[in-house]
C-alpha cells in the first residue's frame, strides 16, 4: 500500500465534517475545498454515510472515512471491501479489534482494490481516544501503562499488522516514530490552534505542535465548521503551520 506523505500545509489538514445532514456537509466542502486536504466523515454522520462520501467525491475532494471499525475479522474486512470500490481515500479501524482483525482487512482490501482496479485506501489505527487520559485509562480500562507506553505498544501491532499508520496524540508521535519509523503514518485529532477552546477533549494540542512532534496529518474540526468566517479560521490554521514547517527548517540547518 502506498504511503501517502502530504506535501503541503494544506495536504496536512483532515476537516471533520461533524454536522448532521449531507447538505450541510456539501456546503462545507464547497466553501473549503481550496484548503484543506480531506474531509473528514464520523459517527455524525453516519445516517448519510457512503452518501456523504460521494457527494466528497463529487467536489473533487477526498475522504478520510471515520467510522473505527471494531468487530470479529470477517465482518470488518468484508466492510473494508465496500470502502474500497467507493474510493475512499482514507479509513480507520481500532487497534484493539486485534491483529487478526486488522491482517483481514488488509488482505482483503488489497485483494478488492485488485479484483475492481480501484485505488488501495489508506487503513490507520486508533490508538487511545483524544478524550482519553492517563485517570480513564487506569481506572476504567484498568491498564497499568503510561498513555506513552500503552499507545506504542498498539502502534506496533498496527505496523505489524499490516496498516499504514494510527491515529494518535502528537504527544505520542515521538515515541511511535522511533517504534515504527518515518513512513508510518500519524493522524493527530484534536487539534486546536491556540485561539479555539478545548471542548471535551483532554490530549489536546496546537498545529505548531503537532508539526513539531512528527505528525504527518492532522484533524480540525469546531475551530474551523464553527467560526463565523470559515475560510479565515482555515487560513489563519494553514499559516500556523506553514510557520512551523519553516521553523523545523531552519532548525535541520542549524
Amino acid at each position: 500500500m502506498a504511503v501517502l506523505k502530504p506535501q503541503s500545509a494544506k495536504e496536512r489538514i483532515i476537516l471533520a465534517l461533524d454536522v448532521d445532514t449531507v447538505e450541510e456537509a456539501e456546503q462545507l466542502v464547497i466553501e473549503l475545498k481550496n484548503y484543506v486536504g480531506y474531509f473528514k466523515i464520523g459517527l455524525q454522520l453516519q445516517n448519510y454515510g457512503l452518501m456523504a462520501a460521494d457527494t466528497i467525491k463529487k467536489h473533487g475532494s477526498k475522504v478520510f472515512y471515520d467510522m473505527k471499525f471494531h468487530d470479529i475479522p470477517n465482518t470488518v474486512a468484508r466492510a473494508s471491501a465496500n470502502l474500497v470500490k467507493k474510493g475512499i481515500d482514507f479509513f480507520d479501524v481500532h487497534i484493539k479489534g486485534g491483529s487478526k482483525m486488522m491482517s483481514a482487512t488488509v488482505k482483503y482490501a488489497t485483494e478488492t482494490a485488485k479484483k475492481y482496479g480501484c485505488e488501495m485506501p489508506t487503513i490507520l489505527g486508533v490508538t487511545l481516544l483524544s478524550s482519553f487520559g492517563q485517570k480513564t485509562l487506569t481506572q476504567e480500562l484498568n491498564v497499568n501503562m503510561s498513555i506513552d507506553e500503552y499507545v506504542s505498544r498498539l502502534a506496533r501491532t498496527a505496523y505489524d499488522s499490516g496498516l499504514n499508520g494510527v491515529v494518535a496524540s502528537a504527544s505520542e508521535a515521538p515515541i511511535i516514530r522511533e517504534e515504527c519509523g518515518e513512513d508510518f503514518l500519524i493522524v493527530c485529532p484534536a487539534v486546536r490552534p491556540t485561539w479555539s477552546v478545548v471542548n471535551d477533549q483532554v490530549r489536546v494540542v496546537t498545529p505548531s505542535d503537532a508539526i513539531k512532534s512528527g505528525v504527518d496529518y492532522m484533524v480540525i474540526g469546531r475551530p474551523v465548521t464553527n467560526a463565523q468566517n470559515k475560510v479565515e479560521a482555515i487560513q489563519l490554521i494553514i499559516q500556523e503551520i506553514e510557520e512551523a514547517i519553516q521553523n523545523q527548517k531552519e532548525k535541520s540547518f542549524v
